[in-house]
Parts: C-alpha cells; sequence; structure tokens
C-alpha cells in the first residue's frame, strides 16, 4: 500500500472527499462571493506561533498572514482576553480606564502632532471614517488612489479598491495615479512620476468641478505589487497635495506595527508625517480592532459637529488584545527582528536569483517582501501562470505565502514578526524548490 504524507492511498481518498464536501457545504452557505486560497485550499484547525495546522496535524509555516503578526494565538494576547472578557466587556459610553491607558501607550509610537485616536473594529471602517473626517475638515469630496489599491469593503470604500475585481466602478470623485514601480518605471523616476501624476489627478478633480479632500495612499503599496523604495518618493507627491489644500490619508492596515522593520509604520520610512492614519489588521493579533489617529485640529473640528459612536469599537477586550500586541513588539524586540530577518530573507531572494530566472525582481521592507517573477528579464513580461504554480507549490511543501499585483506576478510574502532564522531559512529551501518545479 502506498503512502502519500504519512497517509495511505485510501486516507488521501477520504480525506479528498471530506475536503470536496466541505467546500461544496462553504459555497451553499456562503455564496460565491468568498474566496479561498491554492488549488487545493487549506483546512485549518489550530494555530500555534508561526504555524498552522491542518485536519491532519499537518504543519504549515505561516509567511503570509499579517493578523496574527506576533503570533498564532500567542499566549500573552490569549491571557488579556480572557482576562479581560472576565471582567468587563461593553461600549465607550462609560468611563474606563483601559481604553485610554491603550491609546496613550498607541499615540506613544506616533510623532508628537499626531496625538488624537478614535477605534473602530477593522481597517475597512478605519479608511471610511479616515475619509468622512477628510472631507469634513476640507469640505472637498475628490480622492486620489492608486490604479490597484485595496483599502477595504464598506461601500465607500470599496469603490476606491479597484483591487476587488472588475465588478468595481470608480466613482466620479475619485481619480487614479500610477503605483510607484521602481522596477518598471526606474527608481530615480518614481518621486517625480507619482507627484506629476498627483498634480494632474488635482487638476481633472477641479476641472470636473470636484473639491479634491483626500490622498489615500497604503503604506508599502501592498496590492499594486509591494513597492517600497527608494525611500522618501512619497514626499514630493505629498507635498503637492498639501499645496492643494487635500489631506494625506496613510493606511497602515497592512504595513504598520513593526512590519516594515525599521520603522514602526510604513509612512515613516519616506520622511512625512500624514495627517491621518489608519490602522488594522494585526492591531489585536486576531481581536477585531482598528482606528484612526490624526492630529488634533482635523479630528476636533469633525467632533464638534458629528457624534461618533462605534458600538464595538474601542471594546475593553479588544484594548487589551492591542495592549498586549504593542507589550510583545516591545518585550521581543519585534520591530528589530522584522529588521534583521527582512534583510537576511532579502538577501535570500537574491541569492535565488542567481538561480532562478523567474526572478526579475526582490523588493521590501522589513518583513513585507515582494518577489518579482518574470518568463524574460529583459522584456519584464509577467510570469502569471509560473506563480501560480510556485504559490501552489509552496502550499504542497508546507509553507504558506501569495501572490499580488495587477500582473498577477509577484510573490507577495509575509512572515509572521516571531520568525526565527530556522524559519526564513525553511522558506528559503521551499521556494528554491518550487521556483525549480514552476520552470520546468
Amino acid at each position: 500500500m502506498s503512502m502519500i504524507n504519512g497517509f495511505s492511498d485510501a486516507d488521501a481518498q477520504r480525506l479528498g472527499e471530506q475536503e470536496r464536501q466541505l467546500i461544496e457545504r462553504r459555497e451553499r452557505l456562503l455564496g460565491p462571493a468568498y474566496r479561498l486560497f491554492y488549488e487545493r485550499p487549506l483546512h485549518t484547525v489550530r494555530g500555534e506561533g508561526v504555524w498552522l495546522y491542518d485536519e491532519t496535524g499537518r504543519r504549515y509555516l505561516d509567511a503570509y498572514n499579517n493578523v496574527a503578526s506576533v503570533g498564532h494565538c500567542h499566549p500573552q494576547v490569549v491571557e488579556a482576553i480572557c482576562a479581560q472578557a472576565g471582567r468587563l466587556n461593553t461600549h465607550t459610553r462609560y468611563l474606563q480606564e483601559g481604553i485610554l491607558d491603550y491609546a496613550e501607550q498607541l499615540l506613544a509610537t506616533f510623532p508628537a502632532e499626531l496625538d488624537r485616536v478614535m477605534f473602530t473594529c477593522t481597517g475597512s471602517e478605519a479608511n471610511d471614517l479616515a475619509l468622512r473626517i477628510a472631507r469634513h475638515y476640507t469640505g472637498g469630496e475628490g480622492v486620489i488612489i492608486t490604479r490597484f489599491a485595496y483599502h477595504g469593503v464598506t461601500g465607500d470604500i470599496s469603490e476606491l479598491s479597484p483591487s476587488l475585481g472588475a465588478g468595481i466602478t470608480l466613482p466620479a470623485h475619485a481619480r487614479t495615479v500610477r503605483a510607484p514601480d521602481a522596477y518598471r518605471l526606474g527608481a530615480d523616476n518614481v518621486a517625480a512620476i507619482l507627484a506629476e501624476d498627483v498634480r494632474a489627478a488635482i487638476a481633472d478633480l477641479r476641472a470636473n468641478g470636484i473639491k479634491p479632500a483626500a490622498l489615500l495612499l497604503d503604506g508599502i503599496f501592498a496590492s499594486d505589487g509591494v513597492l517600497p523604495d527608494p525611500a522618501g518618493f512619497l514626499a514630493e507627491a505629498v507635498a503637492v497635495a498639501r499645496a492643494e489644500g487635500l489631506l494625506y490619508i496613510a493606511d497602515e492596515v497592512q504595513s504598520g506595527f513593526a512590519r516594515c522593520g525599521e520603522r514602526m509604520w510604513g509612512f515613516e520610512r519616506h520622511g512625512v508625517q500624514p495627517d491621518i492614519v489608519t490602522l488594522g489588521k494585526p492591531m489585536g493579533n486576531g481581536q477585531p480592532i482598528a482606528g484612526v489617529v490624526a492630529r488634533a485640529e482635523v479630528i476636533e473640528q469633525f467632533g464638534r459637529s458629528v457624534r461618533y459612536f462605534n458600538t464595538f469599537g474601542g471594546n475593553p477586550v479588544s484594548c487589551a488584545a492591542g495592549k498586549a500586541v504593542l507589550d510583545i513588539i516591545q518585550q521581543e524586540r519585534l520591530q528589530q527582528r522584522s529588521e534583521q530577518l527582512g534583510s537576511y530573507l532579502r538577501d535570500g531572494f537574491r541569492r535565488l536569483a542567481e538561480r532562478h530566472e523567474l526572478i526579475g525582481d526582490v523588493r521590501g521592507a522589513g518583513m513585507f517582501l515582494g518577489v518579482e517573477l518574470v518568463t524574460d528579464r529583459q522584456s519584464k513580461s509577467p510570469a502569471a501562470s509560473q506563480t501560480r504554480r510556485v504559490v501552489n507549490g509552496m502550499r504542497e511543501r508546507g509553507v504558506l505565502i501569495s501572490a499580488a499585483g495587477p500582473l498577477e506576478n509577484i510573490l507577495k510574502i509575509r512572515p509572521l514578526l516571531v520568525f526565527e532564522q530556522e524559519h526564513a531559512d525553511l522558506l528559503l529551501e521551499s521556494l528554491d524548490s518550487a521556483l525549480a518545479d514552476a520552470q520546468v
């Protein structure tokens, strides 16, 4: 009797039938809008540290999920959630010290001028609220985003997330600019191109009778293909927007909380200070919490005339989880680890590029990495089908990554911040093997 991954043919057939039934049940109950990763979907039942486990007990190295960034089921986060849930969990209309203690600790990680915070449950809600605040402050309506941006799933914000698919129609008050793709546009050109595109977008909005309100940019341009370099390229575009009366909203939902290594927040790499910053995803390590950080005058003008209330936003349990995450980042020196291991991985990917012609470019900041695959390095033709093969090949090897970018040819790699070098080595070894198979 042959064995597959430690299971007999009969066991593998049985598991395959269970998987098929689970997929059919999911589609029947949840509908067609939900998507699953991988050609052979992963059935997860448990998480611990850097590992996810499937129903057979096989473990997978998590090099993708940016929510449980300090580790799946981190004991300190679990304890904070359980302890607070056993005492009190209610809304923000009562006086409580927990939300204030957390707000002080969180704001201390920002430049001094960004000194107010409002809490939501999700990054989508945070971006929605940020846009409302910007429009109230400026009296404008227009928003500028990148061409393949993702900012969330609420009504207004999903319309500003063209990466969600062909069913998204850009609203009349929105304009798009080219993403700062140093690989395809040239590192020396991206700052000027982005600034000129922003200038043109503002002019076009005004020409159509729309007053601009905000420049909304993801701190690492994740959906556009993970585009962090060269550091500083945002400054000119932000200056153009500010001169025209727009607010700069830094979407740090994906790039924040030490993900970018050298700095706590992605915008800090560019030497610019946002008017509004939005937070989410890793903020509670899986517990729903997100937020908007802004300059006092921006939030206070909004708050004086608009009552804001979010039933679950800023609840005591979520704030306890958020505080635990900040404590862990500091105690375990995860920002420093993100910088060091991120650099180690980028060097490793570049060594792989010496053996695999598929790799056209390696980029990233801290533990947010992009590896662009091309069929020809001269023409930079996107290797979309090979990218899918690599992502699925990594899953079969027990390592989880994904893909990004409008051309669907960029490996999107976001290791958990608690990775050790042995985990980075396993990632590199698995990618080496998957790339070899994808080129056959």
